[in-house]
This record gives C-alpha cells, sequence and structure tokens, in this order.
C-alpha cells in the first residue's frame, strides 16, 4: 500500500518546480538576447516539463500496470533527453557569461525535478493506492 507523501514533502516539491521556473524565468526576462533567443530558451522549458511530467507518468502507469505503450514511453524519454540536449546545445552555442549559462542550466534541471516530483504527489494523492493493489486486495 502507498503512503501519501508528507507535507513537507509537497511543500519542497512545489517549491523546487517554482524557485527553478521562476529563476529560469527572471534570467531570460534579464538576459541581453534577441526576442527570438529568448523564445527558444523559454519554448525549451516548457517542453521539458511536460515531457518531464509525461515520463513520470509513464513509468508510474507501468509500475502500477496500466497499459502504456512502447512507443509512447520511448517518445517521453526522447523528448525529456531532447528538451535537455536542445539547452546544453543552446548554451554551449551563447555568447552568455559562463555563471549565466549555469543558472540557465540548474534551475531548468531543479524546475524539471519538481515538475516530477509535484506530478508525483499529485498521483499520490488523488489515487491513494495503486490499481493493481486494488485488484489484489478485492480477490
Amino acid at each position: 500500500m502507498n503512503q501519501k507523501p508528507s507535507a513537507a514533502f509537497i511543500f519542497a516539491s512545489w517549491a523546487a518546480l517554482l524557485i527553478g521556473f521562476v529563476g529560469y524565468l527572471v534570467s531570460l526576462y534579464n538576459a541581453e538576447m534577441l526576442l527570438n533567443e529568448k523564445g527558444y530558451y523559454f519554448t525549451i522549458l516548457l517542453y521539458g516539463l511536460f515531457s518531464a511530467v509525461s515520463v513520470q507518468k509513464c513509468v508510474r502507469d507501468r509500475l502500477e500496470g496500466i497499459p502504456v505503450t512502447d512507443l509512447y514511453y520511448a517518445i517521453a524519454w526522447i523528448s525529456t533527453l531532447a528538451a535537455i540536449l536542445l539547452l546544453i546545445v543552446g548554451l554551449w552555442n551563447a555568447t552568455l557569461l559562463l555563471s549565466e549559462k549555469g543558472v540557465y542550466a540548474f534551475s531548468f534541471l531543479l524546475a524539471l525535478f519538481g515538475a516530477i516530483a509535484v506530478q508525483k504527489n499529485t498521483r499520490d494523492n488523488a489515487v491513494g493506492v495503486p490499481t493493481n493493489v486494488r485488484a489484489t486486495q478485492e480477490d
């Protein structure tokens, strides 16, 4: 039987998501770069957050016996890795200070971690007991 997440872990998860997301956006807002470059980095953030949540959902669904196609599972992983790779390539080629590149990289990763943790907590609170455990208990 799954335990519900503690209030402290829920708070820490939301804090990680918000600090990473807001830190990334504030850095982007203050950056001296063209609008199309800002759009690139903003799109990578949104793409990364969505794909990371999708990976978490796929992994969790499979653990709970909920069918997930291999194709969707692979797409979710490839999308997450592509978002990270696109950020690395963008930062590698950017004419930013090394400290600025570090802020983008770490705030991006913190936001991804926070999104995954918030998704996990949301699902734990909504579901409670996994589907395959409920079926076993009813037998």
